[in-house]
C-alpha cells in the first residue's frame, strides 16, 4: 500500500500512470549515482519499476512485443521511457541493468547478451530452462563484469527472515530437515486468468510441469539453512480436469513431491508450484533441539519449539509469535509486494551493484542455477518413476560438460518449436476437443 500510495498504484493494475518520484529520507544510506534500467517484459516489469525507483533508478527503456502490453507500461512508465520491441535494438540503448521480466524459462539468451555487454541483471524468475542454458548462462558470466541476481522474493517474507535469524543463532541444532511449500491454486473457471495467463494454446503455463516453476519453494529453505541440493528424486500427483473446463493445459499434474540431499547431510522436501486446495506459502525447519515453522492460513506468525530438555535459557518451551522486522525501512517492506520480498530483493541488487560484489546465495548465479537444475531433472526423475539424479555444480567444468549440449524442454520455441520432453508424469495425457474449444471461447470474449 505505500507502494500503492506513493506511485498511485491499485492492487493488480500496473497500467496506472506513475507520480513523479521523489527520494525519500530513508533511503539516505542507499543513494549512489543513477542507475540508468531497462526493462525486458511490460507486465511483472511495471510492478518491479515501482521498487526500482525507490532507489533513484532511472527507468530509461521497456522492451515488449505485445502491443497492449506495450502501451500500458508507456501509460504506466510515461512518455520519456524509450519503447522497443525487439531485444537486440533494446539492448543497444544506453542502460547499465537490466531487469528481465520476460517470459518464466526464457531468460538465459537475454542474461547472456547482457553479459556481453557487462549489464547488470535482475532476473525475475528461474534462470534457465534447459540445462544447457545453465552451462552457457556460467561461462558467460565468468566472461562479464556484471552483477547477477536471481530476483527469488519469497526468502525475504517476514516469517523467512525470522526463521534465519533462529538458524544463524544456533539454538536449533543442527538442520536436519526442511519443507517449502508454494500452493497456488487457480480456480477452473478463472476466465480473467486463462486470458492474461495463459492467452494462446503454446503459452509455456499449459506446458510447465510441475517441478519447474521451484524457486518460491526451494529458494526460501536454501536462504534460511545454507545448504545446497546435491540430489533429487520427485513423483508427481496427477488428476485429470472436468470435461466442461476451459483447459489447453498438456498437464493434470497438481504438483509435485520433490525430495533432495543437500550438500550438509540435510534433506529438502518442496512441491514447487502446486495446485491442491488451499492456497498458501508455507516453511518448516527442523534441527537437532528444535524447529520453527509459520503456519498455513495464519498469515505471519511463526511456531517455534524446541526439545524439552534442549530450550534455550530465557525461552519458552513452545512459542506462537509474529515476528518484529527489526528493519529501518519496516514501511516499505510491510507494503511491497510479495511479503516484502519486491523491495528487499531490489534493496539487495542495489547494495551489490555498488558495492561491485556478487549477491548471497540463494541469488547469486550458480544457487540460481542449483534451483533450475532441481527442477529439471526434478521433472525427469518424475518421467521416470522416481529415479535420483546428481545435482550439477555449474562452477565446475566437468559438471558442465555433462549437460552443455542437453537443451531438452517442454515448452514450444518462439519460432514454432516443439517441445522435445513430455511435460506430465502421463505423458500421453492431451486436453480434451470439449475443453480445448471452451478455452478458445474464453479467449474470443
Amino acid at each position: 500500500m505505500y507502494l500503492r500510495r506513493r506511485y498511485g498504484l491499485k492492487r493488480c493494475a500496473p497500467q496506472t500512470q506513475l507520480r513523479e518520484f521523489e527520494y525519500d529520507p530513508i533511503m539516505e544510506e542507499s543513494r549512489m549515482e543513477k542507475l540508468r534500467v531497462g526493462i525486458f517484459g511490460g507486465w511483472r516489469g511495471q510492478v518491479l519499476a515501482a521498487n526500482f525507483k525507490l532507489f533513484g533508478a532511472e527507468i530509461v527503456a521497456l522492451c515488449e512485443k505485445d502491443p497492449v502490453r506495450r502501451d500500458s507500461a508507456t501509460k504506466f512508465l510515461g512518455e520519456s521511457v524509450v519503447m522497443y520491441d525487439d531485444f537486440d535494438a533494446f539492448i543497444e540503448h544506453p542502460m547499465d541493468a537490466v531487469i528481465l521480466a520476460n517470459n518464466f524459462h526464457q531468460h538465459a539468451p537475454y542474461a547472456i547478451k547482457c553479459f556481453e555487454r557487462n549489464l547488470h541483471v535482475f532476473s525475475e524468475c528461474t534462470s534457465n530452462g534447459t540445462m544447457g542454458e545453465g552451462v552457457a548462462l556460467a561461462r558467460a558470466f565468468e566472461k562479464s563484469k556484471s552483477i547477477y541476481m536471481v530476483a527469488e522474493n519469497y526468502p525475504y517474507m517476514l516469517f523467512n527472515r525470522e526463521m534465519k535469524r533462529l538458524v544463524d543463532g544456533g539454538t536449533l541444532g543442527k538442520i536436519l530437515y526442511a519443507e517449502g511449500e508454494y500452493n497456488h491454486p487457480f480456480s477452473d473457471w478463472d476466465t480473467d486468468f486463462i486470458k492474461h495467463g495463459r492467452y494462446f494454446a503454446e503459452h509455456w503455463r499449459n506446458y510447465i510441469p510441475k517441478t519447474y516453476y521451484i524457486t518460491h519453494s526451494l529458494g526460501p529453505i536454501m536462504y534460511i539453512t545454507g545448504a545446497t541440493p546435491k540430489k533429487v528424486t520427485a513423483f508427481a500427483m496427477f488428476e485429470p480436469y472436468a470435461e466442461d473446463v476451459p483447459m489447453a493445459s498438456y498437464t493434470a499434474d497438481r504438483a509435485a513431491n520433490i525430495t533432495t540431499q543437500n550438500d550438509d547431510g540435510s534433506v529438502f522436501r518442496v512441491t514447487a508450484w502446486s495446485s491442491f486446495g488451499a492456497h498458501h506459502n508455507s516453511y518448516r525447519i527442523c534441527g537437532t533441539k528444535g524447529q520453527a515453522e509459520n503456519l498455513r492460513g495464519m498469515g505471519e506468525q511463526l511456531m517455534l519449539r524446541y526439545n524439552e530438555w534442549d530450550v534455550p535459557e530465557g525461552a519458552e518451551c513452545e512459542r506462537l509469535y509474529t515476528p518484529d522486522y527489526n528493519d529501518r525501512d519496516e514501511e516499505l517492506i510491510k507494503e511491497s509486494g510479495h511479503g516484502g520480498g519486491d523491495y528487499l530483493t531490489v534493496r539487495l541488487f542495489f547494495d551489490c551493484v555498488r558495492d561491485g560484489v556478487q549477491p548471497p546465495a540463494p541469488f547469486d548465479l550458480y544457487s540460481a542455477t542449483v534451483m533450475a537444475s532441481v527442477a529439471i531433472l526434478g521433472h525427469r526423475s518424475v518421467l521416470e518413476g522416481g529415479k535420483p539424479y546428481d545435482v550439477p555444480d555449474f562452477r565446475l567444468e566437468e559438471d558442465r560438460v555433462l549437460y552443455e549440449n542437453d537443451f531438452l524442454t517442454p515448452f514450444w520455441g518462439d519460432d514454432g518449436t516443439p517441445p522435445t520432453v513430455p511435460c506430465c508424469s502421463h505423458p500421453d495425457y492431451r486436453p480434451t476437443e470439449k475443453q480445448m474449444e471452451l478455452y478458445h471461447e474464453v479467449l474470443k470474449k
